[in-house]
């Protein structure tokens, strides 16, 4: 996603990627591929990229949830344009998080940080998480080996809000609507696709920018961001902030990668809305795959693994995106293009 970002804005974009995806590839000036994001895998990558190409910005995604150290080691060797690694921290250091959604009477759902008396209707979070990855049911026999935290689930529809940043000022991109998937008991509220269409009245959308207003010069957010929310009746429950470029920004056609960049340094844009509505959603595997030498990727596919590659049950094969002038038609297009992936891929499960 930033690689095509870049290469849009007219950047040569040099890539540290975990996947090394084929569009990837074909976007990226040069890339190194690394086994994570921690500081021991990450440090010959940014050596390699400094030494050859004597590059002084980074620009980071998805990932360093949980491995926010590299971060910092990132920002002693490079300048970080977004928000700092202090402000990455911060916002998921979820006492602190929550904490300061009550003093700014911003309202969420009940959390705790020991485990709550009663199972119903809690949910257990990983402290560090993308996703939705590791967000289950509370079941109080269960044994419990990582730092977490417990929320009390809140039915509604799913949303979030694509917002620029200065450090005091926001500026907002769009309201959308998202939707997750359950994959395992252990992965129930998975990420699984985003449009760029909400039902939220004015009002609504306004109480959530009035937020924002409030989360920013808080926070000191820069760049580009969004908020997760849940929209239950009238009412809105803010579930977290991810305080980087998210998947949302590719439902905008509005350069928002040089906006990002601006944005980090005390600048906003202004940028006409494109139109039409898109959507983005993930495909994951039904079972075992195999991508098989020469695949044929139908129309909207991205991410793309390379030839050989394994995905097994509930990985991400890949993701889709679709663009109509009908949010209705959006959710078709998505739709038929995951079921021509499958069938396409169906004969190679093993």
């Amino acid at each position: 996603m930033l690689a095509q970002a870049a290469r849009n804005a007219g950047l040569k974009p040099l890539v540290i990627d975990l996947y090394a995806d084929l569009d990837m590839q074909g976007y990226a000036e040069d890339f190194t591929q690394i086994l994570s994001l921690a500081e021991e895998h990450l440090a010959s990558a940014v050596d390699y990229f400094i030494e050859h190409y004597v590059v002084t910005t980074v620009i980071y995604g998805s990932g360093f949830e949980y491995y926010p150290e590299s971060l910092s080691y990132l920002a002693g060797r490079l300048r970080v344009l977004g928000n700092t690694p202090d402000v990455f921290i911060k916002l998921h250091d979820k006492p602190v998080f929550f904490s300061c959604l009550d003093q700014l009477n911003i309202p969420h759902p009940a959390v705790c940080f020991k485990p709550p008396d009663s199972a119903d209707y809690w949910l257990l979070k990983p402290m560090q998480g993308q996703g939705g990855m590791g967000i289950k049911r509370y079941h109080p026999q269960e044994r419990i080996e990582s730092a977490v935290y417990w929320q009390k689930y809140q039915a509604g529809v799913q949303h979030s809000v694509l917002f620029l940043s200065d450090g005091k000022s926001v500026q907002v991109v769009g309201f959308n609507t998202q939707w997750a998937v359950r994959l395992s008991e252990s992965q129930a509220f998975m990420f699984s696709g985003i449009i760029n269409q909400c039902d939220l009245s004015m009002a609504q959308q306004a109480q959530v920018v009035d937020w924002l207003k409030k989360l920013t010069p808080a926070f000191g957010l820069k760049g580009l961001n969004s908020l997760d929310f849940i929209q239950s009746g009238d009412k809105s429950f803010v579930l977290e902030i991810n305080p980087r470029p998210s998947a949302s920004m590719q439902l905008y056609d509005v350069d928002l990668l040089n906006r990002h960049i601006k944005a980090s340094i005390g600048r906003l844009t202004d940028h006409p809305q494109a139109s039409g509505y898109t959507g983005y959603q993930i495909a994951y595997a039904e079972l075992d795959v195999m991508i098989p030498d020469g695949f044929a990727w139908p129309d909207g596919c991205m991410d793309l693994p390379g030839n050989g590659v394994m995905c097994r049950k509930g990985q991400p094969i890949c993701s889709i995106i679709a663009h109509q002038k009908q949010a209705y038609s959006v959710m078709d297009a998505l739709l038929t293009q995951q079921l021509n992936l499958i069938k396409g891929l169906h004969p190679h499960g093993i």
